[in-house]
């Protein structure tokens, strides 16, 4: 029993289940802190569940505009000695210098919020200066229908805790190209993405992004800033979220079920 190995998305904790009585072993999702730094300059802290953390940080970095390509990541790793494990350093093209003014954009927004890297309607206008608007693709129904129950066999960690959010990055015809899972939703989207960057592919205009989650302003702005042309989530849509994607000329889905969904945008 214990936290578990740096890395380990899991740990164990001694429960009881009523109404049997008997003390047993669960499996439960890690959550620890990762500080995110450029240079020697921390922007970020998020909980997140361990795993995938140089993906998360690489994803981090691109949808909150601070790199537009692998070109601008020079280097990602973990904090040399860290035996925790719990700090990631990236080193950019040009130095935190020629970064500034978007370092500085995310560090005041994190601030702000720990949920996402900017919120409001305010903030629309500042998706429409650093984002333009995706290209359009068509979604299959038949192709939709089937992706609740192909994402969640690709669940390893959620089976054994049902304690965390999925994304995956799936191509029209339904393919699953990547899957990562995290306590927040947000950090499995950046980790998605982050794995594109982390292979010089962005844009990710070629896939469309399923989540377990709600969709919820965050997860478009990040989608958007990655070039992806659909969200398809499980959960609702907020009013904000619709907003940003009709604004962009995303597709958006929610509610997704085997035999049925909603189209917002």
């Amino acid at each position: 029993m214990g936290r578990g190995a740096p890395g380990e998305p899991t740990a164990v904790r001694r429960v009881v289940r009523w109404p049997e009585g008997a003390p047993t072993d669960d499996v439960l999702a890690r959550e620890e802190p990762l500080e995110i730094r450029v240079e020697d300059r921390a922007v970020a802290v998020t909980m997140r569940t361990p795993g995938a953390d140089l993906d998360l940080a690489a994803g981090f970095l691109f949808t909150e505009g601070i790199v537009d390509g692998a070109d601008d990541l020079v280097a990602l790793e973990h904090l040399p000695g860290d035996a925790d494990g719990n700090t990631v350093v990236a080193r950019v093209a040009g130095g935190v210098e020629a970064h500034a003014e978007a370092v500085e954009r995310a560090t005041r927004a994190l601030y702000a919020t720990s949920a996402c890297g900017i919120c409001g309607k305010a903030s629309l206008e500042r998706i429409r200066l650093l984002a333009p608007p995706v290209r359009p693709v068509a979604l299959d129904p038949e192709v939709l229908r089937w992706l609740p129950e192909r994402l969640r066999a690709a669940q390893p960690a959620f089976d054994a805790t049902g304690g965390l959010h999925g994304a995956a990055l799936v191509a029209l015809d339904g393919a699953i190209e990547v899957v990562r899972e995290d306590i927040g939703r947000h950090n499995a989207v950046d980790k998605v993405l982050g794995s594109r960057l982390r292979a010089d592919r962005v844009p990710v205009d070629d896939r469309v992004l399923v989540v377990t989650s709600r969709a919820g302003f965050e997860l478009v702005q990040k989608a958007r800033m990655a070039g992806v042309p659909a969200l398809v989530a499980m959960g609702a849509a907020s009013d904000l979220a619709v907003d940003l994607a009709v604004d962009g000329g995303m597709a958006l889905v929610g509610f997704l079920r085997e035999d049925r969904y909603v189209r917002y945008a």
